[in-house]
């Protein structure tokens, strides 16, 4: 999965490798690696107003993280079975 910042300066890859990518689309560059997950990285969204990151995974959470910082800001348990997508309200 592949979401775009709002400000369509970075793109944010969720892979099989369990890890987010975060990469400057100008250059093309890698800017960070975010670990956390236990298993493949199915979604991926970014908030309206660019600051949170949220992955899906089949390791059945969902985690928060600060997309200026590459921190882990929450992770979010409680499904039985594998999130297989992810989405941001604008509110």
């Amino acid at each position: 999965s592949v979401a775009c910042s709002p400000d369509g300066k970075r793109v944010i890859s969720g892979s099989w490798d369990k890890t987010l990518k975060v990469w400057d689309l100008e250059t093309g560059s890698l800017i960070r690696t975010l670990s956390g997950h236990s298993w493949t990285v199915l979604s991926v969204a970014c908030s309206p107003d660019g600051k949170r990151v949220i992955s899906g995974s089949w390791d059945k959470t969902l985690k928060v993280w600060d997309l200026e910082t590459g921190s882990l800001i929450r992770t979010l348990s409680g499904h039985s079975w594998t999130v297989l997508s992810v989405a941001c309200s604008p509110d």
